[in-house]
């Protein structure tokens, strides 16, 4: 498996690595289904947090690599709980609908609180993370936004666009540019992603008329 982490070609003067390259590629694919609330969504990120896994376990980044770990976790949660709770179409898709003020303030709550405890243990232990507090937002960030993904909540791209603003200049200063590259990409599909959820939890909420057709 060593090829993984060997250098695949040169791009605008940036080394990319295939584990990187492979890793983000397929992440992009899951993204997209998570787009079409698919539950394929799932086992594409599991599969790209492992390949992820892999490159960053090897370049001194822990927070990065333990934000792996995550995905594949709560990948797992999320499929089960997908699976349990959908009450659509076939192929798989959910309802989606906006979190609630008690939810968000939740969410908030513990991005922050998370943040702070993991980036002071970073900093305690600097084996751990050369770049312990952006490296701490990112591996909690990442848990907020896939779990609120998880529970079909529309703020889960807006969160997953906070956690890249960060995410984008870490892996180009770690020498992870095809993940810098790939973050744009990211970027676009997270804002079609956001409103494509957020009409559909708005067609949702509107009430049915009686008459009308369903």
């Amino acid at each position: 498996m060593n090829w993984l982490n060997s250098e695949a070609f040169v791009l605008f003067g940036q080394h990319i690595k295939w584990s990187d390259m492979i890793g983000n590629v397929i992440g992009l694919l899951g993204l997209a289904l998570g787009w079409r609330r698919s539950i394929w969504t799932w086992p594409v990120q599991f599969l790209s947090g492992l390949i992820l896994f892999a490159a960053f376990a090897t370049a001194h980044l822990s927070g990065s690599a333990g934000k792996q770990i995550v995905v594949m976790v709560v990948a797992a949660w999320g499929f089960w709980q997908w699976n349990r709770g959908r009450r659509q179409t076939q192929d798989g898709s959910i309802a989606v609908r906006f979190a609630t003020w008690r939810e968000r303030g939740a969410l908030l709550a513990a991005a922050a609180l998370g943040t702070l405890a993991v980036g002071g243990l970073f900093t305690a232990f600097p084996a751990l993370s050369w770049d312990p507090w952006p490296d701490a937002y990112i591996f909690v960030g990442t848990i907020v936004a896939m779990y609120a993904q998880a529970r079909g909540m529309v703020e889960f791209w807006l969160a997953w666009l906070l956690v890249d603003l960060v995410g984008v200049p870490l892996n180009f200063a770690n020498g992870f540019a095809f993940s810098g590259f790939v973050y744009v990409l990211y970027g676009a599909l997270v804002l079609w992603g956001l409103r494509d959820w957020w009409l559909r939890s708005r067609r949702a909420a509107q009430p049915v008329l009686e008459g009308a057709p369903a």
